[in-house]
C-alpha cells in the first residue's frame, strides 16, 4: 500500500466534509490510525472511518480503565 502524497494529506485535513462535529474525523480513504487533529499542534486524533484507528482506540480506552481500576483496588 502506497503512502498518499503531503498535498493529499493536507487536503483531506482541510477538508470539513471530513470532520464531523467540528471535531471527529472520519475520512475512509486515510488509513493512519492517528491522523492530526484539527488544530495540529494539539496532537492526534482517531480516524472513526478506519476501523484498525477505533480498534486502537477502544483497546486504548480498555487498558486506561483497567489501569484505574486496578490501581484503586491496591489501598
Amino acid at each position: 500500500m502506497e503512502n498518499p502524497p503531503k498535498e493529499t494529506l493536507d487536503k483531506w485535513h482541510k477538508d470539513p466534509n471530513n470532520w464531523k462535529f467540528g471535531g471527529i474525523y472520519y475520512n475512509k480513504e486515510d488509513k493512519r490510525i492517528l491522523p492530526p487533529k484539527r488544530i495540529k499542534w494539539m496532537g492526534w486524533t482517531v480516524n472513526f472511518a478506519n476501523t484498525k484507528s477505533v480498534l486502537f482506540f477502544i483497546t486504548m480506552l480498555i487498558v486506561l480503565l483497567a489501569l484505574l481500576y486496578f490501581s484503586n483496588g491496591t489501598n
